[in-house]
């Protein structure tokens, strides 16, 4: 069967670039809201905001804003689903896919799994916001009607 719209073949080549990119999505983008939080507060950057389950909280300022900045980065890997992934079904998958590798860099840099209840309560919130607003976004531009170019093709 020739032409057959949206024919799928396992590419494990473009699923890892996915992957790889959609991970610096994820870091570059919470860095750049880290980076704004820390220049609101004057504070100083470190890998702790981004890796360290302990710091996030709702004791201190520091600890709320960095729960606004996962927040935000959340809302912005949405957009990187939509221009890079561009398919609703996988969405949920990429950002699970995320969200796990950064839990093994959560562990990684502190040499401790996370048990911060905040810290699981926060990337179930960003989960949750990712997948759904980047399967919305990528949805509705999957449903886009096909214009169809109702001019004649020849003059015969």
């Amino acid at each position: 069967m020739a032409g057959q719209f949206r024919s799928y073949v396992w590419d494990p080549v473009l699923i890892l670039s996915q992957i790889v990119l959609m991970q610096n999505v994820y870091y570059g983008s919470l860095g750049l809201w880290l980076a704004l939080v820390d220049g609101l507060l004057r504070g100083s950057p470190s890998l702790d905001q981004m890796f360290d389950a302990e710091i996030l909280g709702f004791s201190t300022p520091s600890g709320r804003l960095s729960m606004m900045s996962f927040i935000l980065n959340a809302l912005t890997c949405a957009l990187g689903l939509l221009y890079f992934i561009r398919r609703g079904k996988q969405c949920l998958d990429f950002t699970v896919t995320v969200h796990f590798f950064h839990l093994l860099g959560c562990w990684f840099y502190s040499s401790r799994f996370p048990s911060a209840l905040t810290w699981w309560l926060v990337q179930a919130v960003c989960i949750a916001l990712m997948a759904v607003i980047g399967e919305y976004l990528c949805m509705r531009t999957e449903l886009k009607e096909i214009p169809l170019n109702s001019a004649p093709k020849s003059n015969v």
